[in-house]
C-alpha cells in the first residue's frame, strides 16, 4: 500500500471525551473511509504511524435526518476504526498525520 493510499483509508482521528477515555486502554479511534476493510485500516496505521496494530474494530452510525432554518436533510453515514495497538506502542493523535 503506497502513502497516497494510506491517507485515503484513514480520513482524522476522532477526538471525543470517549475516544479520549479508551486511549488509557491503549486504543485509538479513527473516522475511515466506508468501503474501508480491517486489513486495509491495519496496514494503514502501521504504515503511517509505524506502530504495531493487534486488532482492528470497526463500526458504522447511520445518519441522521436533520433540520436547518425549516430545511430537511441528511448527514452521512460514518464508519470508525477502534484500533488496539500492541504493548509499548503509542498514537498521539493531537499531533498532524
Amino acid at each position: 500500500m503506497s502513502t497516497l493510499d494510506a491517507y485515503d483509508v484513514i480520513v482524522a482521528p476522532v477526538i471525543t471525551e470517549k475516544a479520549t477515555a479508551v486511549s488509557e486502554s491503549n486504543q485509538v479511534v479513527f473516522k475511515v473511509r466506508r468501503d474501508a476493510t480491517k486489513p486495509e485500516i491495519k496496514a494503514a496505521v502501521e504504515q503511517l504511524f509505524g506502530v504495531k496494530v493487534v486488532a482492528v474494530n470497526t463500526l458504522t452510525r447511520k445518519g441522521k435526518t436533520k433540520h436547518f432554518r425549516g430545511v430537511k436533510g441528511k448527514q452521512q453515514d460514518v464508519k470508525k476504526a477502534i484500533v488496539r495497538l500492541a504493548e509499548g506502542d503509542r498514537i498521539d493523535v493531537t499531533t498532524r498525520i
